[in-house]
């Protein structure tokens, strides 16, 4: 009861955004008019986005970006975390070192790549026109451009893997390494059969994290290609911002939000039921072995 009025408060602080969105999304609305102005178009928004190629375009193009780059995160976050965690001299300058692309504003790292993949200013080209290559028109091209905003993002946000990643493998109970160790478990035995398994409730709430947020980036696309070219670079974010300040189709711009969060809602459901299951294996695995271990004593 003490903590309800707090509670409540944060519900609607949380929920009334939403509720207006939902509603925004049923509306013909311009930024013209008040929303009571707006004309009431029922599921029209959501049918024309439906029906819309180019809207499954972008759709596509997301999938495709949140799913290559957190991946490759994950795949580079945790191999560098699992290399990292060891005691060396100036090992915590290098994970300083490791952070610093997180901390940069994402407009300053869409500018800083832009300017990196120039055709003729750019230092990517410079160097390969130097060692007798072509030029490559990094932004110029519809495969380059997505590979190169997907670069751009696995530089910045690897760190963040990587960050949760390495706590997560130094608060492992030492008991059981140690025990894998006595048994003759080498290197590889011990990361695949002990860290990565007792690290999977972190690394599953990371990727989540991280996947969320790769759904939702934009500043850096906006300024390095603007979604070109064509739609190649276009995601779901850019163009419902588009939608809702070039176009002036507030009610359509709010129905593309709410496609994103029904897709997010899903993909997060899907996560919660997989780490749910996932901790009633491990249990079931730990009372096996608590049974064995007691009936090895009794049978003593």
């Amino acid at each position: 009861m003490f903590l309800a009025p707090a509670a409540a408060v944060m519900i609607i602080a949380l929920l009334y955004p939403i509720g207006y969105m939902v509603y925004a999304s049923f509306l013909d609305w311009n930024p013209s008019q008040r929303i009571g102005e707006a004309e009431f178009v029922g599921l029209r928004n959501y049918i024309n986005l439906w029906n819309s190629a180019s809207f499954w375009e972008s759709f596509g193009v997301t999938i495709r970006f949140a799913a290559l780059v957190v991946s490759l995160e994950m795949f580079l976050g945790v191999g560098l975390a699992l290399l990292l965690d060891r005691q060396l001299r100036g090992m915590a300058v290098l994970r300083t070192i490791f952070i610093l692309p997180m901390m940069i504003a994402p407009i300053v790292v869409g500018l800083m790549w832009r300017y990196m993949y120039h055709p003729q200013v750019g230092p990517f080209n410079r160097w390969l026109e130097a060692l007798g290559f072509d030029k490559i028109p990094f932004l110029g091209d519809s495969s380059w451009a997505f590979a190169s905003v997907v670069i751009a993002d696995i530089w910045q946000w690897t760190p963040f893997i990587f960050i949760l990643a390495l706590a997560a493998l130094q608060s492992l109970p030492q008991s059981a390494l140690e025990a894998a160790r006595v048994d003759g478990a080498n290197g590889w035995q011990q990361v695949l059969y002990i860290k990565l398994p007792l690290m999977m409730p972190v690394l599953i709430v990371t990727c989540l994290l991280r996947l969320i947020d790769a759904f939702k980036v934009l500043e850096v696309i906006l300024v390095m290609t603007n979604g070109g070219p064509g739609l190649s670079t276009e995601i779901l974010s850019l163009r419902i911002s588009r939608t809702a300040s070039e176009f002036r189709q507030l009610g359509e711009a709010a129905a593309m939000s709410n496609y994103l969060l029904i897709l997010l809602m899903l993909i997060t459901a899907v996560m919660f039921i997989y780490t749910r299951l996932n901790d009633a294996r491990l249990a079931r695995i730990r009372a096996a072995g608590a049974k064995a271990a007691q009936a090895e004593e009794e049978a003593v």
